[in-house]
């Protein structure tokens, strides 16, 4: 399932807490990008359309909620960038970005640690 960048915004008030009214995802979503209540909704019926998230009805009101966990969208996101772009191969996307933008050291030093993580548990 493909979720637009804009959509990813509507999920991420889900994945925080849920279920939630529209009005409230409208709360949390829409100012910081300048949407109406009606981009909001419109993202919505997208994202029951795609089976992303349920709705349940509640009074005069629906209360939605994710069907998709975040772990799972990040590992499709992250798995289909690194095949897109680098035949599924993660060495050569680290590569790639520490030669078209500096590494911090913090950076460096992370990789260096979870290099380190990986070779104790083998």
């Amino acid at each position: 399932m493909r979720i637009s960048g804009a959509e990813s915004l509507v999920m991420e008030a889900l994945w925080g807490r849920s279920p939630l009214a529209a009005e409230d995802i409208v709360a949390e979503v829409a100012n910081p990008q300048g949407w109406t209540e009606a981009t909001v909704k419109s993202l919505l019926n997208r994202l029951l359309k795609k089976g992303a998230v349920a709705a349940e009805k509640d009074g005069r009101r629906f209360l939605y909620q994710p069907l998709v966990s975040r772990p799972d969208y990040v590992q499709a996101e992250s798995q289909g960038l690194l095949d897109r772009l680098f035949d599924g191969r993660l060495a050569p996307m680290v590569s790639h970005f520490s030669k078209r933008q500096a590494l911090s050291e913090q950076d460096i030093a992370e990789l260096r640690a979870l290099v380190e993580d990986l070779d104790n548990e083998r």
